[in-house]
């Protein structure tokens, strides 16, 4: 085989899935031994399935894959990784109350029947160092951040000796100093000739940052191959979607009215019993975007869900136009004019074995318009529905679809038409992009600042640093708990604020 021969190569491969569903369609692509090569593509574009073929998840209907120019088929995830294949996936798949090391071992055929764990504790040390990889090997997965764990992921695959790593939408979740750690330790790894495919959906700069080689799909075709060199952020974002993607929207001229919200040392529990909310304070006006900054895990989904009403307080107040809610059910705070996104799409925005009609009923029932002493106007909510479809272009056959059959930007659409257009003072947005393509982030960004635009207040949160800075008026960067500082936009510097989202103290350490 030739030296610049590629490592992988996947050949006219296609999968089809019941309904007439052709996820991919003949994709080709070529991977050389110590390259970056990106994966682009939307939600729905073929990267899941693509990505679960090379790992042995998913067997193609047609076409072959190569490794080392060698015809291979693999009939489960074991067979990649014995053909040197790792995968890092966006879900973690650890094992909470282990250590590093032992998630690590864990199953490796090289532990044999009696395991010398100081000779894998060398091992795996000498991987790490090697990558650039900080890791306590003693810690409980549990402890780490989510950083830390797909560090463990990675290393993992190393120690099973991984020469193509498979990253799924690595960036996602990480603080910009984790961004940047692991874009330094790819780059190590691509002098050792090991092959990394991270895929992405939104995080483009990231993809020039670290890759050498970018492969886009669309509707499970390939549409463009390209060096990275000789891209552009935008080229790549409209081979993508098949249009102009607007990244920087501008934000409204708006005059900031009255206070709407007023929170007063507000403190709540975690699921798990712990206190994850301590004592927060701050207030949203009108025409006022707040935007909370940080990392999952660190009081943010807390204190949305109290303010909400879907979680009791411990202590504090949460103040509306004046008046005390603290007490308040959800549905009371609906009919005042407070709306919810959450980040759980499926199971808390919308329910997923329900139409398009019935999950938008939810937001309705209770108004005189749509029920008569208990009764449903029937007509009216379905024809309320069309609208609604048809306003937040939906794209569905029907609004009897059933939502679970929605894709991830046509889902969130749902909820935000669900939401938005009953909401007349405050929305709260927990991570309303999370997980979507560069066009659905581009509709969702709309929204809110087309809210904003109308008066109405927004706590927007999100583990996205750069879209909190691009659509926040107000910045707080939160950390176990508590709000570190709260920053005026207009002096919000990325660096600083990332560093406040890990724990930074301003002017401290």
């Amino acid at each position: 085989m030739k030296p610049d021969a590629p490592i992988l190569e996947v050949r006219g491969v296609t999968k089809r899935f019941p309904g007439g569903v052709v996820a991919l369609d003949k994709v080709d692509i070529e991977i050389r031994a110590g390259e970056i090569h990106a994966i682009l593509g939307e939600n729905g574009a073929g990267k899941t399935t693509l990505m679960n073929i090379l790992f042995g998840v998913l067997q193609p209907d047609e076409g072959e894959i190569y490794i080392h120019g060698k015809k291979v088929r693999f009939r489960s995830p074991l067979d990649a990784m014995n053909m040197g294949i790792g995968m890092v996936h966006q879900l973690r798949k650890l094992i909470p109350a282990h250590t590093v090391l032992e998630n690590i071992i864990l199953g490796h055929p090289k532990t044999g029947k009696i395991l010398n764990l100081k000779k894998a504790r060398e091992e795996v040390e000498s991987l790490c160092k090697r990558y650039g990889f900080n890791l306590d090997l003693d810690a409980r997965v549990w402890q780490l951040s989510a950083g830390e764990q797909q560090v463990v992921e990675i290393v993992r695959a190393l120690y099973r000796g991984a020469r193509i790593l498979i990253l799924d939408e690595p960036t996602s979740v990480l603080t910009p100093l984790e961004i940047e750690a692991l874009l330094k330790s790819m780059k190590a790894m691509a002098k050792e000739e090991i092959a990394t495919i991270p895929f992405v959906t939104h995080k483009l700069p990231e993809v020039f940052a670290v890759s050498d080689r970018v492969t886009i799909l669309r509707r499970g075709k390939v549409v463009k191959k390209i060096e990275t060199r000789e891209a552009t952020i935008k080229a790549l974002a409209e081979y993508m979607v098949g249009r102009e993607v607007l990244f920087k929207l501008d934000k409204p001229q708006v005059k900031i009215g009255d206070e709407i919200l007023r929170v007063e040392n507000l403190s709540a529990m975690s699921d798990k019993g712990v206190l994850a909310l301590k004592g927060v304070s701050f207030s949203i006006r009108e025409g006022e975007i707040f935007g909370i900054a940080g990392i999952s895990g660190n009081g943010q989904q807390e204190l949305a869900e109290v303010i909400a009403g879907l979680r009791k307080p411990v202590s504090g107040k949460v103040i509306f136009q004046g008046r005390d809610i603290t007490h308040l059910s959800v549905l009371e705070r609906m009919k005042i004019g407070i709306g919810y996104i959450p980040p759980e799409r499926l199971g808390v925005g919308a329910i997923g074995a329900f139409s398009l009609a019935d999950n938008i009923l939810m937001s309705i029932y209770f108004d005189p318009e749509f029920s008569t002493k208990g009764f449903l106007n029937y007509k009216k909510i379905r024809d309320y529905a069309k609208k609604i479809v048809s306003e937040f272009e939906i794209v569905a056959p029907s609004i009897d679809t059933k939502a679970a059959h929605l894709s991830g930007g046509n889902l969130q659409r749902l909820i935000l038409g669900r939401i938005i257009p009953r909401t007349s003072k405050l929305l709260i947005a927990n991570s309303p992009t999370v997980g979507l393509d560069v066009a659905a982030t581009e509709a969702v960004r709309s929204r809110l600042l087309a809210c904003k635009k109308e008066g109405m207040g927004i706590l927007f949160i999100s583990e996205d640093l750069d879209e909190v800075l691009e659509v926040s008026d107000k910045i707080a960067p939160i950390y176990e708990g508590r709000f570190v500082k709260i920053l005026p936009a207009e002096e919000a510097r990325k660096e600083e604020v990332g560093a406040m989202m890990a724990g930074a103290i301003p002017g401290g350490s």
